[in-house]
């Protein structure tokens, strides 16, 4: 998540240090490939390039009859994933994603992808065309987040030597390249006819306005328009959203604290809600708004714990609902683990962690969310995984999947875009120790404590392990 000042900077430049690995390696294969396969002279002449970025990429998949602004709850591709490793573990997992048709969103350059136009004019899609086709692969809805920009766009050097540092990477293009952004958005559109959900951009990054002390929304709206038209202009069935931004929240007495919305978990940071407002108002059009956040402050306090602190998806997602109308409203992201100094978050047991997750989503349907996307935060080799949704797939024997793909994939199914949820009985004295989520056919419990409980819900007894995740059928 994009974050500004203190500890929280610094562990966005962790985050955005695993991404730059990936990018470092790609960045010496692709000089050696120029050093083989062109006349020496430098690498900005477009070595191991193409200038058929437009042309369709392999078998497109038949789209499932029109599409529709909601692609329900899914996950993000991030810097490894099934894409890659043992074939044996890649078939495992392309199987049971296909049995589930999870929506998989993946960015055209980062968290997995190379540079997708080192020079104007001629582009790379490698790395791309292979996340595309492990989607097609395993049945999911396909979703392109049009984030980040090559260097050229951003006052960089073009050619193979990518630079794929935390301040280049989290640079936006200039204005005076956002057209060209917009074209190559175009590019991937016409790349992949079978992509029908385009998300402009990734949490305001490099749109921070260091002068003014808010961000540069009207920035962000301009690129944004851009890249809206020329991709209608490819195909007017194509959906977009945006505009991607972190709800950041803060305590309820600090700066910059907006006076709605607010709750125990804190309050919002006004400085975001008048960014959303600006691009709400002035955008050219939309057929769905994504937002991201975390349930935790920016300071990483979970208000008043961590359960409770997922009210603020509620919250948030009912602000954003009165001001779009119709439009479906998508998280991108959503974090309710605090990351420690590393950026990792295992320090929690895992049934804790995929209760803390159950409560989050639940909030979110209940604030308004159609969509959602879990950011899947593989690991290149196994054995263990925390929070990720399947084992690592470099060994014949990865692949399999793990307590949070239970999760996602089962809330998928349950609960899709136009869903009607039903108000179902808790038994008082259950009320401060359950989360419930129900409709005619299905109850989601979660138990909030790290002990065990006999609860009272739907008029059924039962008993719940401590953190226990349990499915009801009415």
């Amino acid at each position: 998540m994009r974050r500004h000042g203190g500890k929280s900077e610094a562990r966005w430049a962790r985050r955005w240090r695993l991404t730059a690995l990936l990018g470092a390696t790609a960045a010496v294969l692709a000089l050696l490939a120029t050093l083989m396969n062109t006349l020496p002279g430098g690498g900005s002449d477009g070595g191991g390039t193409t200038r058929d970025g437009g042309q369709v990429h392999g078998t497109p998949a038949t789209p499932r009859g029109a599409p529709s602004p909601d692609v329900g709850w899914g996950f993000t591709h991030t810097q490894y994933s099934a894409d890659q490793g043992s074939a044996k573990a890649v078939a495992r997992v392309e199987g049971l994603l296909s049995r589930a048709g999870l929506p998989q969103n993946q960015h055209i350059m980062g968290w997995g992808a190379g540079n997708p136009e080192p020079v104007k004019g001629r582009y790379d899609f490698e790395e791309m065309d292979r996340r595309i086709d492990f989607v097609r692969a395993s049945g999911g809805t396909p979703v392109v987040t049009l984030c980040c920009a090559p260097d050229w766009m951003k006052g960089g050097t073009p050619g193979d030597r990518t630079d794929w540092s935390q301040s280049a990477l989290e640079t936006a293009p200039t204005p005076a390249h956002y057209q060209d952004f917009a074209a190559l958005a175009a590019t991937v559109a016409r790349r992949y006819p079978d992509v029908r959900h385009f998300v402009v951009w990734n949490e305001f990054k490099g749109f921070w306005n260091n002068a003014g002390g808010r961000w540069d929304y009207e920035g962000y709206t301009r690129l944004y328009n851009l890249v809206y038209k020329a991709l209608k202009q490819v195909d007017d069935k194509i959906m977009v959203g945006g505009p991607y931004l972190v709800m950041d929240s803060v305590g309820p007495g600090e700066q910059n604290a907006a006076a709605s919305p607010r709750g125990a978990w804190g309050a919002m940071d006004q400085r975001v809600l008048d960014a959303f407002d600006y691009w709400n108002e002035h955008k050219a059009g939309a057929d769905f708004v994504v937002v991201d956040g975390s349930s935790y402050t920016k300071d990483d306090k979970l208000l008043p714990d961590e359960f409770a602190a997922t009210d603020k998806f509620t919250d948030v997602g009912a602000w954003v609902r009165r001001r779009i109308g119709d439009l479906p409203l998508w998280w991108a992201e959503y974090y309710v683990e605090p990351a420690d100094d590393n950026d990792d978050r295992k320090g929690w047991s895992e049934n804790h962690r995929v209760a803390v997750q159950a409560a989050g989503m639940i909030a979110m349907a209940k604030g308004g969310a159609t969509s959602g996307f879990y950011w899947n935060p593989e690991e290149r080799e196994g054995p263990d995984c925390p929070g990720c949704l399947w084992t690592p797939t470099d060994s014949a024997d990865g692949g399999r999947t793990l307590p949070l793909y239970d999760l996602v994939s089962r809330f998928g199914l349950e609960f899709p875009p136009g869903t009607r949820y039903r108000t179902v009985s808790v038994a008082e004295d259950d009320v401060p120790n359950v989360r419930v989520l129900a409709t005619d056919r299905t109850v989601l419990v979660v138990n909030t404590l790290d002990r065990g409980i006999s609860a009272k819900v739907d008029g059924k007894r039962f008993a719940m392990k401590a953190y226990e995740v349990k499915w009801l059928t009415r």
